[in-house]
C-alpha cells in the first residue's frame, strides 16, 4: 500500500502540528488486515464476500491528543470499484457475525437503543468513516472529532453496505454489516 505512508504522515501532522508548543500526550493506534472468512482469532472478517471480497485489505490509523481530539483514517483496497460504503467505530471486536461488534461507539451514549437520534448518532459523537472506492476498488476516509477515548473505547471498525444516513429515525444507519477489522482504540 504505497498510499499508506503519506496517509500516516498527513494524519500525524493534522494532530501534532497545532499543539507543538504545549504538546499533550499523543495516543497512536494502527491496525490492518486482509479480509478472510470468519475463524476464531481472525482480526479482519468479511461477512459478504460479494461486496467485500476475500483478500481485500483495510488499514486504520488513529491519533488522539487532548489539544486536538481524535483523527482516524481508513484505507481500503481490493473492494468493488465505484461503490459507496459506510464505516464506523464499534464497541466490540469482530466476531462470527457482524452483530458481534455491537453498536457504534458513541462518546456521549444515547440512552435509547438502537440509537437513531441525530443528537447522538452523528459524526461529532461517533467516528464515521464513509468512503467511495475508485476504479481500482481503493477507498479512503478520515474522521476528526474533538474528543479522545477515556476508559470506554471502541474495539473495531465495521464496513457497512451504504453511506450513513442522517435523518431522524434513521440517523447512524448504513445498511448491513459487510466486514469488520479489529482496532484497539
Amino acid at each position: 500500500m504505497r498510499l499508506l505512508p503519506s496517509v500516516v504522515v498527513a494524519a500525524a501532522l493534522a494532530v501534532l502540528v497545532p499543539g507543538v508548543a504545549g504538546a499533550s500526550p499523543v495516543h497512536a493506534v494502527t491496525a490492518g488486515g486482509t479480509f478472510t472468512a470468519y475463524a476464531p482469532g481472525a482480526h479482519a472478517v468479511t461477512y459478504r464476500p460479494d461486496l467485500v471480497p476475500l483478500g481485500a485489505r483495510a488499514h486504520v490509523f488513529s491519533l488522539s491528543a487532548a489539544h486536538a481530539g481524535t483523527t482516524t483514517s481508513l484505507v481500503v483496497t481490493g473492494l468493488l470499484p465505484g461503490r459507496s460504503y459506510g464505516a464506523h467505530a464499534h464497541v466490540q471486536p469482530c466476531g462470527a457475525t457482524g452483530d458481534a461488534a455491537g453498536p457504534h461507539f458513541q462518546y456521549a451514549p444515547d440512552p435509547v437503543k438502537p440509537s437513531v437520534d441525530p443528537v447522538y448518532a452523528n459524526p461529532r459523537n461517533e467516528i464515521w468513516l464513509d468512503f467511495s472506492t475508485d476504479r481500482l476498488g481503493t477507498g479512503f476516509a478520515r474522521s476528526t472529532v474533538d474528543w479522545t477515548f477515556g476508559a470506554r473505547r471502541a474495539h473495531s471498525v465495521v464496513v457497512h453496505e451504504t453511506h450513513t444516513h442522517t435523518n431522524p429515525g434513521h440517523a447512524g444507519t448504513a445498511g448491513a454489516r459487510l466486514a469488520c477489522l479489529d482496532v484497539a482504540f
